[in-house]
């Protein structure tokens, strides 16, 4: 239980912000690794699981295996490598339990904004109850935002004209109505992401045909959706470290490939192409609906499980069409092309909204934070906000891989201050050679349209996001937690002045 302080305030050594993926596993590193530290989880919706509760559309799945989207402390132990979505959202209620995390959510919790105060060494915290409206004000020693950084209220929809014109169903992925019945339908899928190609294929099985329209193609190749190693190693390993061998194994190889894109684009791109040649009809027009105009890993790459996608144009139950929405007509699409798509059901899965640290207003001493304005120390802290964290996976490899390393090493850092009797802790970049640019890699839509939003990662470690397992294992994992960036303060070591800390 948390104390009180004086004036009668819950008190926290640590506030999760999010009861997700990474809310979750958050809560299991706290409890193992720091047990003297009193914690909770405020989650703005009613119920566990973040994106794995909130997304309900037909077929989803992950996007990656989940030896590597598991936790290293559970290993997943499923017998398919890309699983559903509902396997997905019980496996993270099932560790919730088992950890004992589940105790400690405060649902319809929206946390609005945070001030950090450098005489109390505390944030200062106001949440919304979602279900009452009522407010609620709490302290905490240390922030860990775990909302990723998309919008849960909506997903991003384009102002296309004449939307209102369309006679049928017009949905977006992100709020699924639970009664659509595609059944005999004619169903256009605007998109060519990982939500578009796994609803293509899903939707296909009961609708009288499903269109995926897209402005420009995407990298799309077939995947196994069972790992080739994970039965072999359980058979010869005790559980715990199978899983830890499966997990390396996955990550290696996807972060092989990878490199091989960055390093040799046009090989890797002939031997996606040739894939394609094996699993679509042999007239099939490759190079207009699957020949992207980037290089591979520019923008996220898309994995069909079993070529799931590629069957159902080979069965003629779902095709792509590539080209631009000139507007929306009462009986479908018209296109740039002067083409029409008609349709019963038009599914825009046209990405999402970003929004960094759940839209919490973030201040420091009573000066408002700019998180587009700071640089991200080891991509887990912002530069000059003290005592918080932000749990932000990879967008090349598993989001997990990166929170679980996330979350072990605030745990190191919360024990080095308990152990040493210190408040306060923020990482401070005094080398003005030091430059910024997109925390992101990559060029997608979804990531441009909100960069400007979102903090900058640096020219120079530690303040350079790699995107690489590895670099961040060693970086993370295997370093310690006072280095010459990292400035503690306590008892007999004063914090810098405020005007310093919210500059």
């Amino acid at each position: 239980m948390a104390p009180p302080t004086g004036d009668g305030t819950t008190h926290f050594d640590v506030l999760i912000v999010g009861a997700g993926l990474s809310g979750v596993g958050a809560g299991h590193y706290l409890r193992t690794q720091c047990p003297w530290a009193s914690y909770s989880i405020f989650e703005a919706r009613d119920t566990i699981g973040g994106t794995w509760d909130l997304f309900r559309y037909p077929g989803i799945r992950s996007d990656s295996d989940m030896h590597t989207l598991g936790y290293s402390f559970r290993p997943w132990d499923g017998e398919k490598s890309i699983a559903d979505g509902d396997s997905i959202l019980q496996y993270i209620k099932d560790t919730a339990v088992e950890s004992g995390v589940d105790t400690r959510i405060r649902f319809n919790h929206r946390i609005t904004a945070a001030d950090w105060s450098t005489d109390d060494t505390v944030w200062h915290v106001t949440a919304e109850r979602t279900d009452t409206g009522e407010i609620v004000h709490v302290t905490a020693g240390f922030l860990f935002s775990c909302t990723g950084y998309y919008r849960y209220d909506h997903g991003y929809l384009p102002d296309f004209a004449g939307m209102a014109d369309f006679a049928g169903t017009l949905v977006h992925p992100q709020a699924w109505p639970e009664d659509l019945d595609v059944a005999g339908k004619r169903v256009v899928v605007v998109g060519s992401g990982a939500t578009a190609v796994t609803l293509v294929p899903a939707l296909a099985r009961s609708a009288a045909h499903v269109t995926m329209l897209q402005r420009s193609p995407t990298y799309i190749a077939s995947l196994p959706d069972k790992s080739p190693v994970a039965p072999w190693l359980r058979k010869v390993l005790p559980p715990t470290q199978a899983g830890e061998a499966t997990k390396w194994f996955h990550a290696l190889t996807t972060h092989a490939f990878y490199v091989m894109s960055r390093r040799y684009p046009k090989l890797v791109r002939r031997m996606l192409l040739k894939g394609l040649e094996r699993q679509l009809p042999a007239d099939y027009d490759i190079a207009t609906n699957f020949t992207p105009p980037y290089n591979p890993w520019d923008q996220r790459f898309c994995a069909v499980p079993n070529g799931d996608l590629f069957t159902s144009i080979r069965d003629g139950t779902s095709s792509v069409v590539t080209d631009h929405v000139e507007r929306f007509t009462e009986k479908g699409l018209l296109l740039a092309s002067g083409d029409e798509l008609q349709a019963d059901i038009i599914v825009t899965a046209t990405g999402l909204e970003l929004l960094f640290l759940g839209g919490i207003a973030v201040s420091v001493d009573g000066g408002a934070v700019d998180p587009a304005s700071r640089l991200t120390y080891k991509g887990m802290m912002l530069e000059g906000v003290p005592n918080m964290a932000i749990a932000i996976g990879y967008t090349n490899a598993s989001w997990t891989l990166k929170c679980d390393l996330t979350c072990d090493y605030v745990c190191r850092l919360l024990n080095h201050m308990h152990g040493h009797g210190l408040t306060a802790c923020v990482p401070r970049n005094n080398d003005g050679s030091v430059g910024a640019g997109p925390i992101l890699g990559l060029t997608s839509g979804y990531i441009q349209r909100s960069a400007h939003l979102l903090p900058k990662q640096g020219s120079a470690h530690p303040w350079k996001v790699h995107q690489s397992y590895l670099r961040d294992y060693r970086a993370l994992k295997m370093s310690d937690v006072e280095d010459s960036v990292m400035e503690f303060s306590g008892p007999g070591v004063p914090a810098e002045p405020a005007a310093s800390v919210a500059s």
